[in-house]
Order: structure tokens, then sequence, then C-alpha cells
């Protein structure tokens, strides 16, 4: 009777959840948890176009469709992931969410870095409000101009789906069609995904045929870019180039794809493989190994048979775990799968769990406990290992690794450098927690602004574009794609040729850690380490070395030294100005700390063998003082009792 009762007072809270939730009006709903079994399903399903109509299916693709669209795969996996409910879980999960201004920035990360050769730009990009970026729209990108730009590495969603508010860019954005997330970039396992031909497509403003294109199962003709503003997608007139080659964007399905029920096979897992995560992550160290991916090491983590998402976990709500210190924005997971998590465990715990996946538990013999106070693990882990100066590093975000129209050169823009050591900006404001030395990646900005009250906001791009490019011709362009010197005479020109188109302020050059702007009489006034031209660093984990190859390793002078690349390392700045490309900073400035403390601290372990042999014989000097005394004593004594037994 009593469970009755209690399953009676249940109901209407498990009613209202659903309710809630979207699952009551689901009534084909398949649960968001699977059933537990290791196995991974066979997706042989239907595909589907795009619906015009929100919540709907769209028309069933079949081996004979005339003419062919591209599938949605917001609609294909529908039938099983339900349309409304579990898409609208997804889309705001870490690799989408950052054009919603109320998901917590989370720690500073790789932003989107537009470069210009032509106007000497190179500005850091988020939708984040990581401090050291600019928002889009400060410097006139809209969402749908910003996915042209930087699509090819976005697993789609995200800005791809913002309706654009701007009357030029409507009917574009009809033809084009909206960049679904494309559940293909991550979970397709078929060897014939090919995501550079997603970025292709991208390019082409094609952005509805991108994951068609990508697939196994279709090829993609033509450009959405090509077409005019009043082409119909869905019933397109046939247009052809000089080559008897189609223009309107063409889907041809494999015929083979399909089985006699009109269904294909997708070949997709949640065990992502590395390779799904290389075309948006990977590093190249290009000072040491050029392009030559088979020179560097690969992670220690991968290189034991781990793969990235066993480390970085999501479920459906794909709100991936980043792995830091501090992450309160992940799952349940995120304090397990750290590095302390790993391989210490919850040091209070009731149970073992450090160790874990057969991390090994590290013993630290030797090391002072402020190391762990003040250093990130990957201070001593990650990385490569210190230079006297700065390597440079091409990433796949910054440089379109693996797209097919990359520049290989090793000096192509932007100018990302590594390892700097810096102390770990605040996590979403935080000002209290302790903010850890670790190893970071940086730019130094360069961009066109607008100077008010001592504060600089970016010109718009197209701005710059119409005005600067022209008053700097004459440029030395190569096709290394690195910087083409800029003389000062001509920043001069340039300011005053944009005195005319800015509105609020005065106009300035930010580059090199130093801003630039015209005084009263004309001339150039330069303004070295000026706040708004400070570099962006964001940290960095991988690769990981062993702990044989760690910082410390053998001896405390690897970095407590007054040669120690860790504090007195140099740092490149970076600028198409000749003079400022020619300075450079030192480590510890980035640590925040005083030069003259910092030497002593270094300089006081050359004596420190002194010191130690000092301590040990001066402790034996005083045992033996200690001994001779002693014995003397035990003589006195040996004498009284003689004495007594007189």
């Amino acid at each position: 009777m009593k469970k009755v009762l209690f399953a009676g007072w249940c109901l209407p809270s498990l009613l209202a959840w659903l309710a809630a939730t979207g699952w009551a009006a689901e009534p084909n709903a398949v649960a968001p948890r699977g059933d537990g079994s290791r196995t991974p399903g066979v997706h042989r399903i239907p595909l589907y176009a795009e619906s015009a109509e929100p919540g709907k299916l769209g028309d069933k693709i079949t081996k004979d469709m005339s003419p062919a669209l591209p599938f949605s795969l917001r609609g294909t996996c529908s039938e099983c992931h339900v349309y409304s409910h579990d898409y609208n879980i997804i889309k705001k999960g870490w690799h989408f969410n950052a054009i919603d201004a109320n998901v917590p920035p989370g720690r500073p990360g790789q932003p989107w870095i537009y470069t210009d050769v032509t106007t000497g730009t190179q500005i850091p990009l988020s939708y984040r409000a990581w401090p050291g970026t600019f928002r889009p729209a400060q410097v006139g990108l809209t969402p749908f101009k910003f996915t042209q730009f930087f699509g090819r590495q976005m697993p789609g969603g995200g800005p791809g789906e913002v309706d654009t508010k701007d009357d030029t860019e409507i009917p574009r954005q009809i033809v084009s069609g909206k960049l679904e997330i494309n559940c293909l970039s991550c979970h397709d396992r078929d060897a014939a995904h090919d995501q550079a031909e997603y970025t292709t497509q991208i390019a082409k403003q094609s952005f509805r045929w991108a994951a068609t294109a990508s697939s196994p199962l279709a090829t993609v003709s033509g450009s959405a870019k090509e077409m005019d503003d009043t082409f119909d997608p869905l019933m397109p007139d046939m247009v052809m180039d000089d080559k008897k080659r189609p223009l309107v964007p063409t889907v041809t399905y494999q015929p083979s794809a399909f089985d006699n029920k009109n269904q294909v096979i997708f070949n997709v897992s949640g065990k992502i493989p590395a390779d799904r995560c290389y075309f948006c992550h990977t590093d190249i160290n290009v000072d040491q190994c050029g392009n030559e991916k088979w020179q560097g090491d690969e992670d220690v983590h991968l290189a034991a048979g781990l793969t990235c998402v066993d480390c970085h976990r999501e479920g459906l709500e794909h709100n991936t775990i980043r792995g830091y210190e501090g992450e309160a924005n992940a799952n349940v997971m995120a304090a397990k799968t750290s590095c302390k998590g790993c391989h210490l465990g919850d040091e209070n715990g009731n149970r073992p769990e450090g160790g874990r996946l057969g991390a090994p538990v590290p013993v630290h013999k030797g090391i002072p406990t402020v190391h762990f106070e003040r250093l990130a693990c990957t201070a001593c882990h990650s990385g490569p290992w210190p230079s006297d100066t700065t390597y440079h590093v091409k990433t796949s975000q910054a440089h379109g690794l693996g797209t097919r129209t990359v520049n290989k050169s090793p000096n192509a823009l932007p100018h990302v450098l590594y390892p700097v050591f810096a102390k770990q900006a605040p996590v979403d404001g935080s000002a209290t927690a302790m903010r850890k030395i670790g190893p970071h990646k940086l730019i130094w900005p360069a961009y066109w602004g607008a100077m008010k009250d001592d504060k600089v906001q970016p010109l718009d791009l197209t701005t710059v574009k119409n005005v600067v490019a022209p008053a700097l011709k004459g440029l030395a362009f190569t096709a290394a794609g690195t910087w083409a010197e800029i003389k000062e005479a001509q920043i001069i020109e340039v300011l005053k040729t944009l005195a005319g188109s800015v509105k609020d302020g005065k106009p300035v050059y930010v580059t090199g850690g130093t801003l630039y702007r015209l005084n009263e009489g004309g001339t150039l006034a330069s303004y070295r380490d000026h706040p708004a031209a400070a570099a962006y660093t964001w940290p960095i984990a991988h690769n990981v070395r062993p702990a044989a190859q760690s910082l410390g390793v053998g001896k405390c002078t690897v970095c407590h030294s007054t040669g120690s690349p860790f504090f007195f390392g140099t740092v490149a700045v970076d600028s198409p100005i000749a003079s400022l490309s020619s300075l450079t900073k030192v480590q510890y400035e980035f640590q925040q700390a005083p030069h003259g403390r910092t030497w002593a601290f270094a300089m006081s372990f050359i004596f420190r063998p002194w010191f130690k042999v000092v301590a040990i014989g001066s402790a034996g000097l005083i045992g033996l003082v200690l001994l001779l005394y002693g014995l003397r004593a035990l003589g006195a004594a040996a004498r009284v009792l003689a004495e007594q037994e007189k």
C-alpha cells in the first residue's frame, strides 16, 4: 500500500518533468541515455532533405530523386534523436554555444585570428568574453561572414545557424542555407569522409550542401556563391560554365549507397578516433619540424593507446570537458579527467581514484610543495622543451591546416609563438583563484583602430580594406604569406587618411605591443607596452611529454639558473614594422615577476651546492665536537664512580 501511495505521489512530478523537457509531447522519442551496451549501433536509416517547416521532416531522398537534394542531418537523425529535443540539447554544447552570451566563457582559449597582409592586420576574435579578444561584430563581421571565414574548422551550428539581420545578406542566406551541426565532422568513421571538401563548400557559400559533400554518400559540384539572389535551391534551373560544368550546386548520390528500402548506412560511433579531432586541433612546431609531422613526437597519452575522447568526454549535451583545474561548467566527469583527477585522484576520497586508465601515479619525490601551488601540471610536462627563444607554431584553426587552399609556408600569417610561461588568466572572472604558471601560445595583435578616452576599438574590416589597403600600396608581398614591411612614414600617411573615416576618436595603429597615433602637429607618437597592444595568450596542454622529459628532471637548475629559458628565455615580438620585430620580451615578465628578485633567486642556486657542503661539513664538525665532549663526560663520570667505590 505504501508503494502505491509513493508511486501516486511521484507520478505527477514525473509527468510534469516529462512535459517540461518535451518528452511528453514526443510519443516516439528515444531516451537520450543508451541502454549501457558498448556495442555500437548500426545506423541504417533513410535520408531526409531540409524542411521548409521547422519541426517537420523534409522530402525523403531516394537514389532516383531528380533533382537530388542535399540531406539534412538535423532531419535525417531525427527519427531516433528527436527533432526538436535532442538537437536543441546538442547545440548548447561547447563546440556550438559560443554565440550564446549567457554561456560562461570558461578559461581563455584559442581565438579565431583574422589576418590580412595587405593592411598589416592580425586580430584575435571570439564570441566568448575572453579578455584580449574582440567580438566579431566589433570589426563588422556578421555571423554569416564569420561562418564563411572560419566555418572551415567548425562542426557547424553556432554562428552558422543564426538568422542574419543584414538586409544584403538575407537573400544570400536563403541561397546558401544555414550551416547546421554536422554530426559527421566528428562521428563519421568512414575512411572516405572528406572534411577538406566540407571546407571547400563553405568557401563557396554552399552551407546546406557542405555535410553531404563531406560524406562518402555523394559528390557536390557547383557553387551557391555563383548564384544570384533569386536562385531557388529546391527548384534549381541548370546553369553551365563555358566548359559545360554545372554552376548550380548539384548533388550526385552513389547509387550503391542505397539499399532496396532507400536506406543508407552511416559508419558513425561515439568513440571518436583522434583523426577526426586532428582536422581542427593540430599543432606543428615549424621551427623544429617545418611541416613534417613525422619529425615530431605524438602526445604521450595517444602513444600509450588513449584517444582524445578518453579525457575530453561528453554526453548527449555535448558539454565537452576541456580538462583544466577548476572547470565548473562541464559535466560530472570534469574533475576526474583533469591531470590531477587521472593521476592523483581525490586525495580526500575514501577510495583510490588515482591511476585511472593506467595513468602512473607520480611521487614527485624531493619537489617542494610550493611548486604545486604555483605551477600547473603542464608547466613541467607539456609543450616543447623551452629554448632560449620562442618557437613558431602553426595550428589548424589559425592556419587552416588540412584544407585544400592552405599556405604551406612556415612563415604564413598569423604568427603564433610558444611556449610562453605565463600566469593563467582568471577563469570566468574569478580574481580570487590562484593563477598558476603554465605554458601558453601567444600572438601579438596588429590592427587599425580608434582611440577615445585611452580606450581603443578596432575599425570595421571593410573600412580598413577600403581605406588602408590603397594607402599602403607598394608593399612587397611574398608567396610565403608573411608580413610585408610597413614603414613609419606609411603609418603617418594611413592615419591621416583614416582621420576622415573615424567619426568617434582618433585613428591609431596597434602592433607589436606598441600603439601609434598622430600628435597635434602631425608627427608620429608611439607608446610601447600600451594595454591595448598587449599580447593575447592562451594555455596549452598538448603535446604531453613523458615524466623522464619533464622540466626539472634530474636537477633544479633546469629552471633555477640565470640562464634558464623558463625564466630568462626571450619571447619574440611580432610586427610588420622592422624596428619592432627585432625587439624581445623576457619570460618572467609574463609571470608578473620582478627582474631583481627572479635573478637573485636563480643566482642563489649557483651557491646551493656549496651551501650543502658547508652544511654537511658543519654538521660533521658539530657531531665531532659533541662526540669529543661526550667522551670527556663519560670519562669524568667513570672517575666519579671509581672514587665512590673506594
